[in-house]
């Protein structure tokens, strides 16, 4: 619980230092908005999954805070399409960057052995409890890079079986985090 309660700090952090007044909730929208380009509202809180009025009151803030834009759709009319601000995109940008950093800092307090054996056991960690893909981690909307391929199953190691042990179960921001 104690890791658990650092990485929730970590996140709650990056958000509040790079902007005081917006939300997670606010914060995940505009990751999926990112994440999928041009999406309507119906999409939004399909992946939100929450109710359309919930989605709209989020949109409503996030256009008034100029982090967000609607704007007529031209490919279907009965939508407004809703797309990033540049203002939208350094917050994201700043946000991530600022979690990327202080989760290198923990790291880097780390003793080198302490940090493989954590990546072994946060593989272990990620297998038991069935981590989502980076295909999945992207259709949730916690992810602003592109949709990644589809899962492919893991190699079994020569003559054993199963599959490789190297952060085999991490995703690959996270693999690369603790190399």
């Amino acid at each position: 619980m104690a890791a658990s309660r650092v990485l929730v700090g970590v996140s709650a952090q990056s958000i509040a230092a790079v902007e005081d007044s917006l939300t997670v909730v606010q914060f995940r929208a505009l990751v999926i908005v990112a994440s999928r380009g041009p999406i309507h509202l119906t999409a939004l809180a399909d992946a939100m999954r929450v109710h359309p009025s919930n989605a709209t009151r989020t949109c409503d803030r996030l256009v008034a805070d100029g982090l967000l834009d609607r704007r007529d759709n031209p490919n279907d009319r009965r939508h407004l399409a809703l797309t990033l601000t540049a203002a939208g995109r350094r917050i994201l940008d700043a946000v991530m960057e600022r979690r990327r950093t202080a989760i290198a800092d923990i790291l880097r307090r780390m003793p080198a052995a302490d940090r493989h054996h954590l990546a072994e056991v946060l593989t272990q960690f990620a297998a038991a409890g069935g981590e989502p893909s980076d295909h999945q981690l992207w259709s949730l909307g916690w992810t602003t890079d592109g949709p990644p391929a589809p899962p492919t199953p893991a190699a079994p190691q020569p003559g054993s079986g199963r599959p490789t042990p190297a952060h085999s179960g991490l995703s690959s921001a996270r693999r690369s985090m603790l190399a």
